[in-house]
């Protein structure tokens, strides 16, 4: 269904991912990639496979938590999730600090709509709701899950280990077994690269851009030459 072919390094990431959640110990992975290099991809697949665990089983209703680090980079995956689950029935939901949203709207079953902070929160703790984007929101004491089957954490130098770690212990039974996790990076901190050494963590590397990407430029630019080179950029997003 998807408009593009995954690369090699994708599907061998996607695989790993895959045997992992067949074993009965809870995943510990580490998927490192360059910026657009597909981890999202990646991440909304692991996503689906687990999702389609549950209605193999016809078990309780499992749950996916995807944690970023902003606003902004939540409700782009936000977005992109919607295109990859367009037309399975999945609902997903959005929780940060500034509001929450939900996809599929009653209103419009191709969008999403705004939902009020403690319904989401009401739907999470009865499973209705199988997959929920946010921010560190989705540590705060008032979030639980029904099933938490897996936890994706994006740039996950950017988070503690208090807050990794409480993410995985959103259960509302606390006596379930932990959730897979998988945590996913461009510019891993030694911490993590000590986690793969010593074996906490298993590491997969996507190590291949997707054909026709654009080029990633990264440049320091002078205080001097900003105004110029914003206006540049608005005039090409605007065109």
């Amino acid at each position: 269904s998807f408009s593009f072919t995954p690369t090699k390094a994708q599907l061998d990431a996607i695989d790993a991912i895959i045997s992992d959640l067949h074993r009965k110990e809870p995943m510990g992975r580490l998927l490192e990639g360059d910026v657009g290099s597909g981890k999202t991809f990646v991440a909304a697949t692991a996503t689906y496979a687990t999702l389609l665990t549950q209605l193999s089983t016809g078990g309780t209703p499992l749950q996916v938590a995807y944690m970023a680090p902003t606003e902004i980079l939540a409700k782009q995956h936000f977005e992109s999730f919607i295109q990859y689950f367009e037309g399975t029935d999945v609902e997903i939901g959005l929780l940060t600090g500034s509001g929450c949203k939900k996809f599929p709207s009653k209103v419009d079953p191709n969008g999403y709509t705004d939902i009020s902070r403690a319904q989401l929160l009401k739907w999470l703790e009865s499973g209705k709701v199988s997959v929920v984007i946010g921010t560190h929101a989705l540590i705060q004491k008032s979030v639980t899950f029904s099933k938490l089957a897996l936890t994706v954490i994006d740039e996950q130098h950017r988070f503690g280990v208090k807050q990794r770690k409480a993410l995985a212990q959103k259960q509302h039974d606390k006596r379930k077994e932990l959730p897979h996790l998988l945590s996913m990076t461009a510019t891993p901190i030694p911490r993590t690269l000590a986690l793969t050494l010593f074996g906490d963590l298993d590491l997969t590397v996507i190590d291949e851009l997707p054909r026709n990407r654009k080029k990633i430029i990264t440049e320091i630019i002078p205080t001097s030459k900003r105004k110029e080179v914003y206006e540049h950029l608005r005039k090409e997003l605007t065109a």
